[in-house]
């Protein structure tokens, strides 16, 4: 590796410590990508359709193996737990619990813009991130694919309100995160909901991951 390219992971890596995330580099060939993915998107996930860093607007998985050719290397980002909210319980979470979790994703994401914006003006023009959840950049409307009823064609993109903000999540894009982080070193585990409800997750001990693809 490259002098440069390693003073630039360093860098990198300081300022996610600063942001209050943990950043570990990771090679390009061990960001995991599976179908599956996808499908749990398509499948279960009340955020499909509804933003523009999910799918079906985020990259498909062959899309995002093509891109991860193109790279060596990368920084993985872990945030632990739920801003505001150290020792969440089912019963804190409201039944619309993306608003909910708005500190969190806002945390994320914008740690993501900032590192892929940090190393494109040090001269890493193909910097390029991956942020986690569905996008809240708008907090009091609904995305325009939300706001849209009937079939909703990619050309909808040109309407996004935040278009130089928005990144696809991981799992939006394909990524298997679990084994992802494995790769890293990191093991982590679904956290069991009440009664297996969507969204009411027993614990606050959550982790979210995110990456940031640097050449």
């Amino acid at each position: 590796m490259r002098r440069e390219l390693r003073e630039e992971i360093d860098k990198l890596s300081s300022l996610a410590r600063e942001r209050g995330a943990e950043a570990r580099q990771i090679a390009a060939n061990d960001v995991v990508v599976a179908e599956w993915v996808r499908f749990k998107c398509r499948f279960g996930c009340k955020g499909y359709g509804k933003h523009m860093s999910c799918p079906p607007y985020a990259p498909a998985p062959a899309d995002t193996r093509r891109l991860l050719t193109e790279y060596s290397t990368g920084l993985l980002l872990r945030f632990e737990g739920v801003p505001g909210h150290p020792d969440l319980k089912p019963e804190d979470i409201p039944l619309d619990f993306h608003p909910f979790l708005r500190d969190l994703i806002l945390w994320v994401s914008s740690t993501v813009h900032f590192l892929e914006k940090t190393a494109f003006y040090d001269d890493f023009p193909k910097a390029f991130g991956f942020g986690a959840y569905p996008c809240i950049y708008c907090e009091h409307q609904h995305c325009v694919a939300e706001e849209y009823e009937g079939i909703v064609d990619e050309s909808i993109r040109r309407l996004c309100r935040h278009m130089g903000l928005v990144r696809p999540s991981m799992e939006a894009a394909g990524i298997d995160v679990f084994s992802t982080a494995q790769n890293a070193g990191w093991d982590l585990h679904v956290i069991p909901c009440r009664d297996l409800e969507y969204g009411k997750i027993v614990h606050g001990n959550v982790v979210s991951i995110a990456l940031v693809l640097i050449e």
